[in-house]
Parts: C-alpha cells; structure tokens; sequence
C-alpha cells in the first residue's frame, strides 16, 4: 500500500518539533479525517534555515509532513512557497488515492508559515 520511502519518512520522520523563535508558522488541518499539521520555519536571508513540524494523523500524514521539511529546507522561501502537493507525493514516490490529502495539508501549512514569514516582516 505503501512505497518504502513514506514508509521510511513514517518510521523515521526527519525534523519534528518546533522552533521557539519562528520566523513563520503554518497550520493546517482536515477536518473530515482529523489530521492536523503546524510548521516552525526560520529563515535567515529568505532562505529557510530550519524547519520543523508537528502533526497529528495516520502514516501518510506523518510522512508527507516530514517529506515537505526535507524539500523546503535551505530553499529561498519563494521556491519553497512553491512547492506543491504533486511535488511532496512525487517525492515520497506516490501515496494512495484516498491519502492524496496528506500531502496538500504539507504544502498549506508550509505556504502558511511561509506566508507568516512575510507579515512579520513587514510588520
């Protein structure tokens, strides 16, 4: 059901946590399946540092959420802002039809901290 990597992210997630000093933060959640995820970037010179996330769902959740830190960081915050939900399942080599939400719920989130990132400093 499964490909090995999101296997490997699920068991294995990379970069789980927070960051207290955020430079961004982004929620985003499903209410239908009840999976939920925030993402802490911190950026120094538009580039994202570090990056952490915490979630609460199935495997798949848990993979594509760590999957989306792994391509977001040391990226210019524009070109992680790009990053999409095609780009995280292409990644982890593919997800089952009816998990495909997971991997929006890591680029809402990660758009959402990135977002964030950009209100503050304009702030």
């Amino acid at each position: 059901m499964y490909t090995d990597i999101v296997i490997d992210h699920f068991k294995n997630p990379r970069n789980v946590g927070f960051i207290e000093d955020a430079s961004g933060v982004g929620f985003a959640g499903d209410p239908e399946c009840g999976d939920n995820l925030k993402i802490f970037i911190k950026v120094e010179n538009y580039i994202i540092t570090d990056i952490k996330f915490q979630v609460q769902g199935c495997t798949a959740a848990i993979a594509s959420s760590s999957m989306t830190t792994v391509l977001a960081k040391g990226k210019h915050v524009m070109a992680a802002f790009a990053i999409t939900e095609d780009d995280i399942t292409e990644a982890l080599g593919g997800l089952p039809e009816e998990k495909l939400h997971c991997s929006v719920l890591g680029a809402l989130a990660l758009k959402k901290a990135v977002a964030d990132y950009s209100k503050r400093r304009e702030e």
